[in-house]
């Protein structure tokens, strides 16, 4: 009788449904991996895209050059931007990621966001000095298929930073100093962006790279032992200096220095502020040929 009732009760027992396994969104992590190092241009296919163009990688995007037009892929954001819309993109996307249009400077740029599921996007633009919109954003939507296709299909390359490079340096580190106090503000802490390869605290902000453009009219000074150049841009106070790009030959690594200026256009007391800044943290960057 036992052995009937527990047939009984075994015949009522149901096995739980299977889960079903659909698309997984694609989020920015999976689909770059670690964002200090990605080599950004393996998401673009110069010879298919852009052929004959100069790609050279930075710490936070790629930038091709061919004659008056740039391409330019990346950097990461995750901040809000209002300029951004949707955009009815023509092809394949993976899922849980929106292809998004900026309109700012529409009259020299065309601008595309690939937004990822958990809200980090790659922004990737193409300017000239031409009047040929349609031109600009048919190269912009191939540089996004371009990265897409890079990608699904797992080919995203990765950048290794020699001894010195200064792609190894924790930009928060060098910001965490009591010397900054004054420019930065005593209350403020630093927080990093989104690739380890920048960092805004309070009013300051490091950024380490690869230069792309190099600074022509502001003669050098001497701070902090290294020839830097000082100029102001709106409402910031930059000071920018470089070095040897070890591994890369040929070309050099930026640091830049930023002092804002909350009241208004920045001017001398920002760029004292600004100087006082890279006069704290110059010295503490390695020096390629130095222990």
């Amino acid at each position: 009788m036992l052995c009937a009732l527990l047939a009984a009760g075994c015949a009522k027992t149901q096995a739980a449904p299977q889960q079903s396994s659909g698309p997984t969104p694609l989020t920015a992590s999976a689909a770059l991996g670690d964002f200090g190092s990605v080599d950004y241009c393996s998401l673009l296919d110069v010879p298919e895209v852009a052929p004959g163009a100069v790609a050279v990688p930075t710490f936070e995007s790629c930038r091709a050059t061919l004659g008056p037009r740039t391409i330019l892929v990346g950097p990461l954001a995750f901040d809000s931007d209002p300029n951004i819309k949707p955009y009815a993109y023509l092809g394949t996307v993976p899922d849980g990621v929106a292809i998004q249009e900026s309109n700012f400077n529409d009259r020299s740029a065309c601008t595309r966001a690939i937004t990822f599921a958990d809200g980090n996007r790659l922004d990737l633009s193409v300017t000239d000095t031409g009047n040929d919109q349609a031109s600009r954003c048919g190269i912009a939507d191939a540089t996004v298929g371009s990265a897409l296709a890079a990608i699904t299909a797992g080919k995203v390359r990765r950048l290794t930073f020699p001894d010195r490079s200064w792609g190894r340096v924790a930009p928060c580190v060098l910001l965490d100093n009591h010397d900054l106090d004054a420019a930065a503000g005593a209350g403020s802490r630093p927080t990093t962006g989104l690739t380890g390869h920048s960092c805004i605290r309070g009013k300051v902000s490091l950024k380490l790279t690869v230069e792309t453009v190099e600074a022509t009219g502001t003669p050098p000074e001497k701070l902090g032992g290294r020839d830097a150049r000082v100029r102001i841009a709106g409402a910031f106070c930059l000071v920018d200096t470089t070095q040897p790009a070890p591994g890369l030959p040929g070309r050099r690594e930026l640091a830049e220095i930023s002092v804002v200026e909350t009241a208004g256009t920045a001017g001398d007391g920002t760029c004292a502020l600004a100087r006082a800044a890279a006069t704290s943290i110059l010295p503490r960057l390695p020096t390629p040929g130095q222990p």
